[in-house]
C-alpha cells in the first residue's frame, strides 16, 4: 500500500475531509473520500458558496491574503442529521496558482458535548439557586421559631443546650371571650385577624427588644433577656405591653371584631431550649413564665397585671394600682401615666 493510500485511510479514520480550493474561482477541486462522502463527488457542487452558504468569502480572501490562513466553522445536513466541521484554509506557498488546502475536522460530537455541558451548567446553576432559595426559606422558618443565637447554635452543633436565663421578664397575652368569638365568626376571619394582630405585636415587641417565643390559639408569649441579657428587661416588656393595648384599642375602633387582650407580666428565671425532635420549637418555661400566665388569667380585659418584682424595676413612666378584686398574689395593675407610681395596697 502506498504512502498516499495510508494517509488517506488515516484521514478517513479520524474524520478529516481534505480538498483543494481554487481561489480564483472559489471552487473545490480535489477532495478525499471523507470530503466526498460529506459533500458529494466532484461535479455535484463545486463552488464554495454552494457547499457552504454561510461562509464569509470576503473574510476568507482577506485572511488568506494577509496571513495565508483562515479558520471558521460550518454546519450542514448529512442524511437528515446536522453536522458541524471546523474548517481551516491554508494558502499553498511557492505556487503560481491561487490554491488553498481546505481541511475539515468533524467536531459534531464536540459541539454536542459542549451543548450538553452548557445544558448541565444551566441545570446546576438553576439547582444551586433553588437550593439557596430553599436554604433561605428554611433559615427564615427556623428564625421564626427560635432566636438567632439559638439558631446559630443549632446550625453549628445540631442541638441547642438548655440554659437558665436570669433575670428576664415575660409577657403573656390572651383574649377575653376568645371561645365566644370563635362561635360568632367564620374561622377564616378569626385566623386572618390573629395573623394581622400577631404580626403587629411582633413588630412592636422588636422595637423594645422583646422576642416572641410562641403563639398557641389566642395565647401569645414574649420575653426580654433571652437569649441575650437585657438590663432593662422589665422596662422592655412593660413598654411593649402598653403599646399592645394602645394598638388593639385603635384597631377595635375600625374593625368589627373587638379583641379584648389580657396581659400578665412577671420577672424571674426561665429555661430556654429547643423542645421536640421532628417538630422542634424553641421554648422557654420556668417560674417567670408560669407567673406571667397566671397573672394573665387573673387580669381584666384591656389591662396589664404585673408582679411586684417587676414594678420595683420600673420608673415613673408607669402607674400601678391594685386590681379590684384584690389579687391575692400581691400583683398590681400597670398602666402608662405621668403620675407617680403607686404601690399595691
Amino acid at each position: 500500500m502506498s504512502i498516499e493510500a495510508i494517509n488517506e485511510q488515516l484521514l478517513r479514520a479520524i474524520g478529516v475531509g481534505v480538498a483543494l480550493v481554487d481561489l480564483s474561482e472559489m471552487s473545490v477541486g480535489f477532495r478525499n473520500d471523507t470530503f466526498a462522502e460529506w459533500f458529494g463527488e466532484r461535479g455535484t457542487a463545486t463552488r464554495l458558496a454552494e457547499l457552504f452558504p454561510a461562509l464569509d468569502l470576503d473574510a476568507l480572501q482577506t485572511n488568506l491574503g494577509s496571513d495565508n490562513k483562515h479558520t471558521t466553522e460550518a454546519s450542514f445536513k448529512v442524511r437528515r442529521r446536522t453536522m458541524t466541521v471546523a474548517m481551516e484554509f491554508n494558502r499553498a506557498k511557492d505556487s503560481g496558482d491561487q490554491i488553498a488546502v481546505l481541511v475539515c475536522q468533524n467536531i459534531t460530537r464536540i459541539k454536542e458535548l459542549e451543548s450538553m455541558i452548557d445544558s448541565y451548567s444551566v441545570m446546576v446553576e438553576r439547582n444551586t439557586r433553588d437550593i439557596k432559595r430553599e436554604k433561605e426559606q428554611v433559615e427564615k422558618l427556623l428564625l421564626d421559631m427560635m432566636p438567632r443565637a439559638a439558631y446559630e447554635e443549632y446550625k453549628s452543633f445540631g442541638i441547642v443546650a438548655p440554659r437558665i436565663f436570669e433575670p428576664v421578664s415575660v409577657l403573656a397575652l390572651d383574649f377575653a371571650g376568645f371561645d365566644l368569638l370563635l362561635g360568632q365568626h367564620d374561622p377564616a376571619v378569626i385566623v386572618s385577624d390573629l395573623n394581622d394582630i400577631y404580626s403587629a405585636l411582633d413588630r412592636i415587641g422588636e422595637q423594645f427588644g422583646c422576642q416572641r417565643i410562641r403563639t398557641h390559639g389566642d395565647s401569645y408569649v414574649s420575653v426580654s433577656g433571652v437569649p441575650d441579657p437585657e438590663t432593662d428587661h422589665a422596662l422592655a416588656v412593660s413598654n411593649a405591653a402598653v403599646r399592645f393595648l394602645r394598638y388593639l384599642a385603635q384597631r377595635n375602633a375600625s374593625h368589627p371584631i373587638q379583641w379584648q387582650p389580657r396581659i400578665g407580666l412577671a420577672t424571674g428565671s426561665v429555661i430556654g431550649s429547643v423542645v421536640g425532635v421532628q417538630r422542634y420549637i424553641y421554648d422557654v418555661f420556668g417560674p417567670a413564665v408560669t407567673r406571667a400566665v397566671m397573672l394573665r388569667r387573673a387580669s381584666h380585659p384591656m389591662s396589664i397585671l404585673a408582679d411586684n418584682g417587676m414594678v420595683e424595676d420600673l420608673d415613673e413612666t408607669f402607674a400601678t394600682e391594685t386590681q379590684d378584686p384584690v389579687d391575692s398574689s400581691g400583683a398590681v395593675r400597670l398602666s402608662e401615666a405621668c403620675a407617680t407610681t403607686a404601690t399595691a395596697g
